[in-house]
């Protein structure tokens, strides 16, 4: 709001009632003033002054109003960035995502604890339609640092690129396109307590590497990936040489003398059907430490068809023998294979506040990691057990575990409980 001053200009009421109070000081002088009248210049000194402040006066408004004008331009700006997303379609929280699982374990027998094995949060960003970024962070087993038991890792931080509607480029830290559970593992897309014995010892889950690859649809509901990246680095001596899980650098200073190739290939053109076959090689598996090359196989189905599900999977790594007694021949290790079938059967009932799904899976599986010696190293393992999903994102399980190894001191037959969730 504005009007009309003495002046004729345009000043707000606030102004005016300045002016208008200052000017009724110098019209009604106090009674001291009235007893003895100001001279001619005591007079021009008193309108001199006032007219010096409202001049200040009128300076600072107008500092005012064009701050406030300023303030106006940036909302607007920045009310325009926010409908336009600074040119990518979006605000930043709405091209930003969070996201995360954790799981809860309790392991009877022998092993008898309890442990929050792990708490993962995803963070992704889309800075446009074409380019974005995936991270995913974790603690597990709730406590790290020097004498705890558990780690804090970056699984993963890639960018992945548009080339085209159906093809797609990465590049970064990512989970290799290998077998069921690498890619996906959070804890209510599985059955089962633990991860399979097959899926950990030999794929092994989780295991991500750094490089850079492309993925895409090529028609008739096939698709592909394929990668070029850090490699494995197994140990070469103690209990552990040539054990495939104990090569994982997991991108920490990781010696880079050989890298790794990976592809895979799999058809989902039928609804809940997926097949798949996956190919690694990697020159040296012991980079350049004995010059080992290692080659893994893998193929698998996951189907789930109404309340039916089915999952097979069978992996196998072949290492070069390397130099006498000290390679992975001499060890047995030169071959190192794993398999599974696990049926399962789903059906609802009542959830909490909601519907809710209750299934029953059995699993058998087998794991060989010194498969080229004559001595039997076999372990099998039986689980009989049931989730109950109050939610399709939260999940409780129970599952039995039988152990049948070479060693019948070391079996571990046990109840498993866990409690899962993802968001």
């Amino acid at each position: 709001m504005a009007s009309q001053d003495c002046d004729g200009k345009i000043v707000r009421h606030a102004a005016c009632g300045v002016l208008g109070a200052l000017l009724l000081g110098a019209a009604v002088p106090s009674a001291s003033a009235q007893q003895t009248p100001p001279s001619a210049e005591e007079m021009w000194a008193i309108i001199q002054q006032q007219q010096q402040e409202i001049e200040a006066l009128r300076a600072k408004l107008e500092e005012t109003d064009q701050k406030v004008e300023a303030t106006g331009a940036v909302a607007d700006e920045m009310m325009s960035m926010r409908a336009e997303g600074g040119g990518g379609g979006g605000s930043f929280l709405d091209r930003t995502s969070l996201g995360g699982y954790g799981e809860l374990h309790y392991e009877g027998g022998d092993t008898d604890e309890v442990d929050f094995h792990r708490f993962v949060l995803f963070i992704g960003h889309e800075f446009n339609d074409r380019l974005r970024l995936f991270t995913e962070f974790e603690l597990e087993h709730a406590l790290a640092g020097e004498g705890q038991p558990g780690e804090v890792e970056l699984e993963q931080a890639w960018i992945e690129f548009d080339v085209t509607d159906t093809q797609h480029a990465r590049a970064g830290l990512f989970l290799l396109p290998v077998g069921i559970m690498n890619e996906t593992h959070e804890p209510p897309t599985f059955f089962g307590v633990e991860r399979n014995q097959v899926e950990s010892a030999i794929i092994p889950t989780t295991w991500w590497e750094a490089g850079v690859g492309m993925s895409g649809q090529i028609g008739g509901g096939f698709s592909y990936d394929a990668a070029f990246h850090s490699g494995l680095s197994v140990p070469i001596t103690g209990g552990n040489a040539f054990v495939i899980r104990s090569g994982r650098q997991k991108v920490a200073e990781a010696p880079a003398e050989d890298f790794a190739a990976t592809g895979r290939l799999r058809w989902t053109g039928m609804p809940g059907v997926e097949l798949a076959t996956s190919l690694q090689y990697q020159q040296d598996v012991t980079q350049d430490a004995l010059d080992v090359s290692g080659t893994l196989f893998e193929a698998h189905a996951n189907i789930r068809r109404g309340p039916w599900g089915f999952r097979a999977l069978y992996a196998r790594w072949d290492l070069e023998d390397g130099p006498p007694v000290l390679g992975p021949a001499a060890l047995g290790r030169d071959q190192q294979y794993g398999w599974y079938v696990e049926p399962s059967y789903r059906f609802d009932v009542p959830g909490l506040g909601g519907p809710g799904e209750f299934g029953l899976f059995a699993r058998y599986s087998e794991v060989d990691t010194q498969a080229g010696d004559a001595v039997d190293s076999e372990v099998e393992q039986w689980h009989f057990g049931f989730n109950y999903w109050p939610h399709p994102d939260v999940v409780l399980k129970a599952d039995y575990q039988i152990e049948d190894r070479p060693n019948p001191a070391n079996e571990d037959d046990r109840i498993n409980l866990g409690l899962g969730y993802q968001f």
